[in-house]
Formats: structure tokens, C-alpha cells, sequence
């Protein structure tokens, strides 16, 4: 005979059925979203109050939940549990590998740009590519006047006039960059390694018979 699953009390019975109903009582007044738990909806305030009170041990970051901590805990020990059954690459965290699989092996595009119909595969794509149609510019020097649109032009402009921040330095010329991908690529030219290929190049050359 098959039972269903059991509780302590009725209280926790009543919120485990939640989860059949999709009942979700709890609303958060700043954003709306809903929760199924008052505890729940305690700990997304923190998002909106800045309150961060977990704190890495490692490199000192902090956040607002410990289920995050717990996750970014996994990068400094190099623990990636999540598998991709199409390609076998692992992650350290579920919303990594699920941005993998629609970055990589799917074609949708379900977000489009309201401006000029756009489609993006991720959220984060949309709001990325939705600034160059935005006359603010939300960045703002703490030095300056100046405002910036992308938060990697602000970086670069604080390094730059302001001497704040690290610069990457090459240590086959010394040449300097203020992002660690840009100086990835300038040190594969020094070792002549090129890594992109172009598949239409490949699949274009045939095989001539020898004579």
C-alpha cells in the first residue's frame, strides 16, 4: 500500500500542500513575487535591503542567502555536480548548466527587444542589448561627471583615469589590459595559437586526388 508523505505537524502539512494547490501566500510588497513560506519571503527582502550576511571565507564576497554561498563555495573547491547529458561540460551550479544548454544547444529565442524585435536566447542577453536603445546611462563615475551605458566601460574608464582597479599584465611584453579576457587572446598571438575556425572555410575544402 502506497502513503503519502508524512509530517511532524499539521502546520507543515499545510505548507507541503502548497506545493500540489501553487498556492503562494506570502507576496513581496517591493516586487511582488510570491512565496509559499513567510521564511522565503524573509530572505528575498534581503535582495532589497542589501543586507548580506553570508559571507565567504575564501575571497570575502558576501550574499543575502546561504543557499548562494553554498553554491559559490563549490568555484574555490572545483566541485561542478551538474552534468550536461548532451556534451558532458560540468558546473558548479544548476542555473549555469541550464543557461549552458539554451546558450548552446538550443536554437529558441524567446525574449525579444520591444525596440526593434531582436530575439535573444537569455534574459540577461535582452536587458544587455535593450541599453543601446536607452538614452540614460545608468553608470556613474564616483570620481567624475561622466556616465557610462555598460558597466565594463565604467571598469575600464576607472582604471584608467582614475587609477582604480587591476590592470592584466602580459608577461611576454609586458603590454597592459584592463580585462583578463582581452589579455587571454593577446597572449595566444604571441604563442601563434588561433583558435577559431571557420567552418565554411573547413567544409569547402576538398581533397584533390593525387596523380
Amino acid at each position: 500500500m502506497n502513503f503519502g508523505k508524512c509530517f511532524h505537524s499539521n502546520s507543515a502539512l499545510t505548507i507541503h500542500r502548497r506545493i500540489h494547490s501553487g498556492e503562494k501566500p506570502f507576496d513581496c510588497s517591493v516586487c511582488g513575487k510570491r512565496f509559499t513560506q513567510a521564511g522565503n519571503l524573509r530572505m528575498h527582502r534581503r535582495i532589497h535591503s542589501g543586507e548580506k550576511p553570508y559571507k565567504c571565507q575564501v575571497c570575502q564576497k558576501a550574499f543575502s542567502q546561504h543557499n548562494s554561498l553554498t553554491a559559490h563555495m563549490r568555484v574555490h573547491i572545483g566541485d561542478k555536480p551538474y552534468n550536461c547529458s548532451l556534451c558532458n561540460k560540468s558546473f558548479s551550479q544548476s542555473s549555469h548548466l541550464e543557461r549552458h544548454k539554451r546558450c548552446i544547444h538550443s536554437n529558441r529565442r524567446p525574449y525579444h527587444c520591444p525596440f526593434c524585435g531582436k530575439m535573444f536566447k537569455i534574459t540577461g542577453g535582452l536587458m544587455h542589448h535593450v541599453r543601446v536603445h536607452a538614452a540614460t546611462k545608468q553608470f556613474s563615475c564616483r570620481h567624475c561627471s561622466e556616465t557610462f551605458r555598460w558597466r565594463k566601460t565604467l571598469k575600464t574608464h576607472l582604471l584608467k583615469s582614475h587609477n582604480e582597479g587591476t590592470w592584466f599584465t602580459c608577461h611576454i611584453c609586458r603590454m597592459k589590459f584592463s580585462c583578463k579576457y582581452h589579455l587571454k587572446h593577446h597572449v595566444q598571438r604571441h604563442k601563434g595559437v588561433k583558435p577559431y575556425i571557420c567552418d565554411g572555410c573547413v567544409q569547402s575544402v576538398s581533397v584533390q586526388p593525387l596523380n
